[in-house]
């Protein structure tokens, strides 16, 4: 069902610091910081020739990456995203398992312009997991 991995998403407290690292001191191609209002967040793409990382920055104090800078202030990877063919027949096959879609369980737009569903860590061993329509 998974696909590709998409991205691997990074939360950081400084989003300008945590750009300087990846272009400066890695040497990586860096994007431009966008804006996320309906998810709470600043997003940053780091393109890599197999996949992408993803810094994720707190917009607005209601930000969803809030409570996870709080319990890991120096920042840490957020969650893992993968590509799937048809997000709803993902999301109904993995509600069939038992697995816990989070939110409404509808998807919604994420930083790509596609739909996206989040589900729970809990239900895949410690990690939120991101799924992409590809």
């Amino acid at each position: 069902m998974i696909g590709r991995l998409n991205h691997v998403a990074i939360a950081v407290p400084d989003l300008d610091a945590a750009i300087a690292t990846y272009r400066d001191t890695l040497g990586g191609q860096v994007s431009g910081v966008v804006p996320q209002p309906e998810h709470g967040v600043n997003t940053v793409f780091v393109a890599l020739p197999n996949t992408k990382v993803e810094l994720l920055g707190a917009l607005g104090e209601n930000s969803p990456i809030g409570k996870f800078l709080e319990r890991n202030p120096e920042g840490g990877i957020h969650h893992l995203c993968y590509e799937v063919d048809d997000i709803l027949a993902a999301r109904d096959r993995l509600l069939a398992a038992g697995a816990r879609v989070l939110g409404s369980g509808e998807p919604r737009l994420g930083a790509h312009g596609k739909p996206v569903l989040f589900l729970h860590p809990k239900d895949f061993l410690g990690t939120l997991v991101e799924l992409e329509q590809a």
